[in-house]
């Protein structure tokens, strides 16, 4: 199999991070004032990125697929709970993209059932292209985006007072964990790419980085954009700034390179359930439901769906984390691990519980702490002699 580059990872992960739905996202924390947010912002990255870091490192250190390495914790029929749960989640995520960016293009010029279709049509065209073939045609999008993007910059930060005032209707905490959330939807993903890296360490940290300090200024974008425009339709805005076609550059390619890893993905987590499951063509089938769900239903508001991702991811990953680097062991080999199961219940109530407690780091960190803390107590009080053990 062909192997990519760190920088073909980097490109990747920057795909990832330039998208309307991190965007939006950002356009929330513009009732904290723009100091308050970004220290939220920043905060919350760096607990989600950490996490993204180590979840593509057990990946890259295995040499399998994200929900494959899910079943070194879970066993091999519980982690189809979890692969099933990603396919899920990855079909929702595909169309929520498809919508935002419809709705986005759609109010610089054509009918957003237009842009829908097509949107959709350029997605399948990037997953019949392939992961490892796409080379030259993500150098090209990337460079686009990435000038694109700055002067986005420019027209929203180019001066004026803030025209939006704080206010209580957002906490730090909520807000923290609204950061948080990005980055963890992509947990379930980030191994399908680090796996099939020439320098799977070097990419997964440049994959990491990248994703995060991209998708800062994503939110950044939609934070500026809400507190100095008084607005949070990005497409107006750059229409107001005489974009024009650059518009529905940024907002089209962002959308395709972004939405494909969730497809992509969903292919890869189908793979794990069914060996008859062709994971490309699966993938295909994503990005047309993606494109119906759309085209069927209003998605305006994703934040429940944030935190919905975080009470199954977080206690999942928690888990992964305490079995490969702290107890060294693997589930591997057995059916179903119903230790780890119970615990993953346990920490999924716990982030439920969590969401409801106004807490400075948000409900992450804590409840991973907690179910970190579960599986050590758990491995002390009912050691599993049949364990495998792990050298990660």
């Amino acid at each position: 199999m062909k192997k990519t580059s760190v920088f073909q990872n980097g490109l990747i992960w920057f795909g990832a991070g330039v998208s309307i739905a991190e965007i939006l996202t950002g356009t929330y924390f513009a009732p904290l004032g723009f100091g308050k947010g970004l220290a939220a912002i920043l905060l919350g990255h760096l607990i989600g990125c950490t996490l993204l870091y180590l979840a593509g490192l057990i990946g890259a250190k295995t040499g399998l697929s994200a929900m494959e390495t899910v079943k070194l914790s879970f066993g091999r029929k519980g982690g189809l709970l979890f692969a099933f749960l990603n396919v899920l989640q990855l079909a929702g995520w595909t169309a929520i993209m498809i919508y935002d960016g419809a709705i986005s293009a759609g109010g610089i010029g054509g009918s957003f059932r237009l842009w829908a279709v097509v949107i959709g049509g350029l997605i399948v065209v990037w997953i019949l292209i392939g992961l490892t073939n796409l080379g030259w045609i993500n150098r090209i999008a990337m460079a686009a985006l990435l000038v694109l993007t700055v002067i986005l910059c420019g027209v929203i930060f180019g001066g004026g007072a803030p025209a939006s005032a704080t206010d209580d209707s957002l906490s730090f905490g909520a807000a923290v964990e609204l950061a948080v959330a990005m980055p963890l939807s992509w947990l379930p993903l980030i191994s399908d790419y680090t796996r099939e890296a020439e320098k799977p360490g070097a990419a997964t940290l440049t994959s990491a980085v990248v994703y995060g300090v991209v998708s800062c200024w994503m939110y950044v974008i939609g934070m500026g954009a809400a507190i100095f425009t008084g607005g949070s339709d990005i497409a107006q805005i750059m229409l107001e700034a005489g974009l024009g076609a650059a518009a529905l550059v940024i907002l089209v390619l962002s959308t395709v390179t972004t939405t494909f890893l969730d497809a992509w993905s969903a292919g890869i987590s189908a793979e794990s359930l069914s060996r008859k499951f062709s994971g490309r063509w699966t993938a295909v089938v994503v990005a047309a439901v993606g494109t119906a769900g759309a085209l069927l239903f209003t998605m305006d508001d994703i934040t429940n769906f944030l935190y919905l991702i975080g009470s199954v991811f977080a206690p999942m990953i928690a888990i992964q984390i305490a079995d490969v680097f702290l107890l060294h062991r693997s589930s591997g080999n057995r059916s179903a691990d119903v230790r780890n199961l119970v615990i993953w219940v346990v920490g999924f109530a716990a982030y439920r519980v969590l969401m409801g407690v106004d807490t400075p780091v948000g409900s992450t960190l804590p409840d991973m702490v907690l179910t970190v803390i579960l599986c050590a107590a758990a491995e002390k009080l009912l050691p599993e002699k049949s364990g495998e053990k792990t050298t990660a």
